[in-house]
């Protein structure tokens, strides 16, 4: 085998050997520094603004659009009060239980917020529940509790 042609496999093996332990490295760092996904997991978040603990909080269910139509039905919150208000962990319920519960998300004076029960993606107005099936009706009790499952507002739908 010519010395050239000799240069060449090393070469090749070098590569090879090389993106191995490479990738075997990056394997093993990702197993051990990626946070658990499961359900019980624990989401490192940045420091978020509390909701004003002087003044009255006025966040409102403003309506509710498309009632019994999944790809249409969306919940608007309101608020109508002076300082900025974090929804987190705030929820909405329906007579049977159905729960959306807010991520981390602050609502600024006479911002609004929508919440759509379909799919979709997250945006800081637009919030989506993931459901394939409506939750609202007409005549149904639409609920706002705050973090602490104190009633925040109700609004029945027309």
């Amino acid at each position: 085998m010519s010395p050239r042609r000799r240069l060449v496999y090393y070469l090749l093996l070098n590569a090879l050997v090389s993106a191995c332990v490479t990738g075997t490295i990056l394997f093993f760092y990702d197993r051990a520094n990626r946070a658990d996904c499961g359900p019980s997991a624990v989401i490192p978040t940045l420091p978020i603004a509390t909701s004003p603990v002087s003044g009255e909080i006025k966040v409102e269910i403003v309506s509710v659009i498309g009632a019994g139509m999944t790809a249409s039905e969306v919940v608007v919150i309101k608020n109508n009060g002076a300082d900025p208000v974090v929804l987190t962990g705030w929820f909405l319920q329906d007579k049977d239980g159905n729960t959306y519960t807010f991520p981390q998300l602050t609502l600024y004076p006479d911002g609004t917020a929508q919440v759509h029960t379909a799919a979709g993606v997250d945006t800081a107005r637009d919030l989506y529940w993931g459901r394939v099936s409506p939750v609202w009706r007409s005549g149904e009790l639409a609920s706002l509790y705050d973090a602490h499952g104190n009633l925040r507002d109700t609004y029945t739908i027309p």
